[in-house]
């Protein structure tokens, strides 16, 4: 993992005050069971360190293309959170035979997700899934562990994110 402490211009920065990133100061929130370092699925926290931006996911039923490398989110994407399969953090279709979450959500948390490196693509058991940067519920209403912002901010993230981004997590 890269050192948390040394970050770069083009970083998204988590710290307790807030999300910094490109000379902008952003409220998010983050997971219910605060920042770690020995991050483990379902223990709700957010995973500290350096993590590279993957991906990006939206609802093309919902919005337009915030990047043009953005994916769509199509029915039946899921996300694999079952450690015991071999499809562990990874996106998968339905039908699926373990446990998994459903992207295309009813509410609109997932109608943009930022895709991030924690435990992806070799994931370890257990170590924790599905970290993205994603619309919050409310102001301040912790995550399952994900980085969560209020809709406006993550479309202007989303813009502006570059191939050498990475979301920076401070403990």
């Amino acid at each position: 993992m890269a050192d948390c402490h040394r970050h770069h211009a083009s970083d998204i920065v988590v710290t307790p005050s807030g999300l910094r990133f490109l000379g902008r100061r952003l409220p998010c929130a983050v997971g219910r069971g605060g920042v770690r370092r020995d991050k483990r699925e379902g223990d709700g926290a957010t995973p500290a360190g350096a993590h590279r931006i993957v991906g990006m996911l939206y609802r093309p039923d919902r919005m337009a293309p915030p990047a043009d490398w953005a994916l769509p989110i199509r029915p039946g994407d899921l996300w694999c959170d079952d450690p015991g399969h071999e499809d562990y953090n990874l996106m998968v279709r339905a039908p699926f035979p373990a446990s998994a979450e459903r992207l295309q959500r009813a509410d609109p948390l997932y109608d943009l997700i930022i895709l991030t490196s924690w435990n992806w693509p070799n994931a370890q058991r257990g170590r924790g899934s599905a970290i993205f940067i994603h619309r919050w519920r409310r102001a301040g209403y912790p995550t399952e562990g994900c980085v969560a912002l209020r809709p406006d901010h993550l479309m202007w993230l989303a813009k502006r994110i570059r191939f050498e981004t990475r979301l920076v997590v401070r403990p």
